[in-house]
């Protein structure tokens, strides 16, 4: 991502949307960092795995000399963690034996990685120059002293893995990309997230160290000041996009400024709190911070009535699912609730409905069995196509659905599914997004040109097969009901499945609608028309362009929605029951 933020055609979907703060409020560069500590005597630098620390320090070294005539006493906080092989023996219960995908959420924390001098303020008393303690942890090491955080984004951190460019925390070596994004997110993203949360307040300056040579920064209390005011303001998160073995062309031609020359684009990361980071723009310049920081200090704010259930988890997400002129999604379903809870300690599970934004010929989704379905012959030819490498005429066993336009279709936990070709599936789930146990992956390669894990055992022990039928009809074939018109607009209800624990509403209008937040929160994509305008009762405004998706807080009250167009407008707003 640029520092500056990039022009955007007017009406255009943009793929670096920032939050306006003020002027003035970030800053650029390590000189003006170095100049701003150039007088502590004690200065801790900590951040996320992942972030370039040697590469802070030299460059920051060199500033001090050249610069400043200062040259502190550096320390690494490399040189507390315990040995490799006594880390590993902590993280090892946690990542799921020889299982490739996944395992337990850890319930470690990170000072149970180093061995942290029990008088760690000694760092500041025992010195006569300025002392920076620097890498991961640098905050355990003392209570006091200049607090600087270095924030990653998770797109950044999955590209240097998949580089070898850096390792898992307190690893000795780099590993297989796939094998240490297991490590990041059920350890590494726990502990370290928890150990956030613990300093938030404490942070001095907190700066995008996804660019090693060219920081964007902003002061600590400014950057408080902004979630509070983020926490009642519409807002996007930064999407990212990934390609994938089933990954079509919708994206790639109709999002401005994504990069052509990628052979597909399989996502789009629309919202996914864990995942996506959140832009701050100030006098041009763009920082991009973790989605946590906002749930960690606005948390009840942002959800509203649901935050005493969901305290700092964002329970929504809507990503993008893109098989135009590409493959079918793998047969796959996702694991109940208290199988989620017992084998990978999620609070919630996941679930999933697949809202159709736009289709092209012969499009289908798979879901549910057929009325003559047999769990035992199913699961044969399931393992019989991975001994034998044949095929399986999946037909015989899932019906598939046409699709169109609009189309709401209902994946509450254990269904069979899968997006088939020529959807762009906008998917409207709970927040838990990598437990998928897929059961038949069409033969295919990963474009590693590895065939992807498969789950079939997993998968048997989660299906409901009397998900079959006409129950399909019935209960996961959506119907909207009218529930509210005007004079220019219509609100359609789509109703959920029981078992899910979002509700989905749907406006269509043309010129404006008024909306009450009724203290929940609010996930929406405009599905149909180009620009929306929304302003608050207290008169913060965002506009929102054809298939973005956005955020409006509980906090945000009641709001307006203006359509710029002159053809109808539709929005699609998920929240919590």
């Amino acid at each position: 991502m640029p520092a500056i933020k990039p022009g955007v055609k007017e009406g255009s979907y943009d793929i670096y949307p920032a939050f306006e703060i003020g002027e003035g409020k970030i800053s650029r560069g390590l000189s003006s960092i170095a100049e701003v500590i150039s007088s502590e005597d004690l200065i801790l630098i900590d951040g996320f795995v992942g972030v370039f620390f040697d590469v802070v320090k030299q460059s920051l070294d060199r500033i001090f000399a050249d610069e400043l005539n200062i040259r502190p006493e550096w320390i690494s906080t490399e040189s507390f963690l315990k040995p490799p092989g006594e880390i590993e023996s902590l993280a090892g219960p946690f990542l799921g034996g020889d299982d490739p995908v996944f395992g337990r959420k850890a319930s470690l924390s990170l000072s149970d990685f180093f061995n942290v001098p029990s008088d760690n303020d000694a760092f500041k008393e025992s010195r006569t120059k300025p002392v920076i303690i620097y890498g991961q942890g640098a905050a355990l090491f003392s209570s006091t002293g200049f607090l600087i955080y270095l924030d990653l984004p998770k797109n950044e951190l999955q590209f240097r893995s998949r580089a070898g460019t850096v390792r898992n925390l307190g690893a000795s070596m780099a590993f297989d990309p796939k094998k240490m994004y297991k490590r990041f997110y059920f350890v590494d993203w726990v502990v370290l997230n928890d150990h956030k949360k613990n300093i938030i307040n404490r942070i001095d300056i907190l700066a995008d160290a996804q660019r090693p040579d060219d920081f964007t920064w902003i002061s600590g209390p400014d950057f408080r000041d902004a979630v509070a005011l983020l926490a009642k303001s519409p807002f996007r998160v930064r999407p990212w996009f990934e390609p994938g073995t089933w990954g079509g062309s919708w994206i790639r031609d109709k999002i401005q400024g994504v990069n052509p020359a990628v052979e597909n684009y399989a996502w789009s990361f629309e919202l996914i709190a864990p995942e996506n980071g959140i832009l701050f723009q100030s006098s041009g310049l763009i920082a991009e911070f973790s989605f946590d920081f906002l749930m960690y200090l606005q948390g009840s704010a942002v959800l509203g009535d649901c935050a005493d259930r969901y305290g700092s988890d964002f329970p929504i997400r809507f990503d993008f699912l893109d098989t135009f002129d590409g493959g079918n999604l793998s047969v796959q379903c996702h694991p109940r609730k208290e199988y989620m809870k017992e084998n990978f300690g999620e609070d919630f599970t996941q679930e999933e409905s697949y809202y159709i934004l736009d289709t092209k010929d012969n499009a289908g989704v798979y879901l549910g069995f057929r009325d003559d379905i047999s769990p035992e012959d199913f699961r044969k030819e399931l393992e019989d196509s991975i001994a034998l490498k044949k095929k399986v005429k999946i037909e015989d066993h899932v019906l598939l659905h046409p699709s169109h336009k609009h189309d709401l279709f209902l994946i509450p936990p254990g269904t069979i599914h899968g997006s088939g070709i020529n959807n762009l599936v906008l998917e409207i789930s709970s927040t838990p997004y990598i437990f998928t146990f897929k059961m038949y992956d069409w033969l295919r390669p990963d474009l590693d040109g590895k065939p992807r894990p498969l789950n079939i055992k997993r998968g048997m022990e989660n299906l409901y097969f009397e998900r079959k039928g006409r129950m399909v009809n019935d209960e996961l074939l959506c119907k909207p009901v009218l529930i509210e018109r005007g004079e220019d607009w219509e609100l359609f209800h789509l109703p959920t499945h029981k078992d899910q624990l979002y509700d989905v509403k749907r406006y269509q209008f043309y010129s404006e609608i008024e909306v009450t937040s009724e203290n929940k929160c609010f996930v929406l994509s405009l599905v149909e028309g180009t620009t929306i305008f929304i302003e608050t009762e207290e008169g913060i405004s965002s506009r929102f362009s054809y298939a973005e998706t956005f955020i409006i807080p509980a906090a945000a009250g009641k709001f307006c929605i203006t359509n710029e167009s002159d053809k109808q407008a539709i929005i699609v707003i998920a929240y919590v029951k």
